[in-house]
């Protein structure tokens, strides 16, 4: 057995302030409580919140504050993450990696963001994979991203074990998102901490999923502290025979007999994708995808069908026959 204690932190977050000092004070809880804690995950945009109005540079006193929080627990530290403001303006979504000697070993700028709502806000192009010494190997993504199975691909044919996955979903689709989450164990034989926010920062219900997709905590709508101590050699083993014995998904995979010409942005085969219209805000009443008539039409046409069936046949006008 390979064990290891990761903590997901779930908090309120506001909008408007900073939430830096509120982190802090539930990592020092977090700590006293559950001091055999290794490694501890707070949500997507948790230190500024969901406003890119705040971006600030990456390298400031509140990253030293992490740093020193990392070496005092002697934990590694994921604080979540924040818009980061280059100095050219670009603005990215941005998490960093401090290990227990509070040292920054990765960061990470999110790949997918969630547009066209995040307009504005630069994809990240890196991804992200770091070791823990004795442990094993762990990826970072951060919320939509997981959307796109092909993150999770790159990061577990690489040998990532654990997906930390921070996330902030305040939306109707926080159903949806979970069951991508254990899809996402299942398919890729790793574990998934799913760490979500609540007020601004979302509407809580975080997860643990294990590689078999069985869930090992879920979070309600308040705030919680959950440490699980996962077991690393259950992902290789069951990347090596199969989920209880079946699916060797990752290994079917490397033996693959095709590959995917979707990938090549010059082939065809996306063509459809280009017919599905910009990248937009839904407006009012959009009829967006619809194969839909002038309504009005489709009315008359309903009208005179009734008409029909009654004996009477009415002209487009919407008269009667007699009229």
């Amino acid at each position: 057995m390979t064990p290891f204690a990761i903590a997901g932190i779930q908090m309120h977050v506001a909008a408007l302030h900073s939430n830096v000092d509120a982190m802090r004070h539930r990592l020092d809880v977090l700590m006293a409580r559950f001091p055999w804690t290794q490694m501890v995950l707070f949500s997507e945009l948790c230190q500024f919140g969901p406003l890119s109005k705040f971006a600030q540079p990456l390298e400031s006193e509140v990253l030293e504050l992490f740093r020193a929080d990392a070496r005092r627990h002697n934990i590694w530290l994921i604080p979540g993450s924040m818009f980061e403001k280059q100095p050219d303006g670009r603005i990215f979504n941005t998490s960093v990696v401090i290990d227990p000697s509070g040292d920054i070993v990765a960061s990470y700028r999110k790949m997918f963001p969630f547009r066209p709502y995040e307009a504005g806000i630069s994809a990240g192009t890196e991804f992200c994979i770091f070791d823990v010494p004795n442990v094993g190997r762990f990826g970072l993504s951060i919320c939509y991203d997981i959307w796109f199975p092909e993150t999770t691909r790159q990061l577990t044919s690489q040998g990532v074990e654990v997906l930390l996955h921070p996330v902030l979903t305040g939306t109707t689709d926080r159903d949806a998102e979970l069951a991508i989450a254990r899809a996402t164990a299942a398919q890729f034989q790793c574990y998934v901490f799913d760490v979500n926010g609540l007020g601004a920062g979302g509407v809580g219900r975080s997860c643990v999923v294990d590689p078999a997709s069985m869930v090992l905590h879920q979070s309600a709508g308040q705030e919680d502290m959950f440490p699980i101590e996962i077991d690393l050699d259950q992902v290789r083993r069951q990347r090596e025979t199969g989920m209880r014995g079946l699916g060797q998904v990752l290994k079917s995979f490397r033996d693959r007999s095709v590959d995917f010409p979707v990938y090549n942005r010059d082939a065809t085969s996306e063509a459809y994708l280009h017919t599905l219209g910009p990248l937009e805000i839904p407006k009012q009443a959009s009829a967006a995808g619809l194969d839909v008539s002038d309504p009005r039409q489709s009315v008359a046409d309903e009208d005179r069908s009734k008409n029909s069936r009654a004996g009477v046949v009415a002209p487009l006008t919407g008269k009667t026959a007699n009229g």
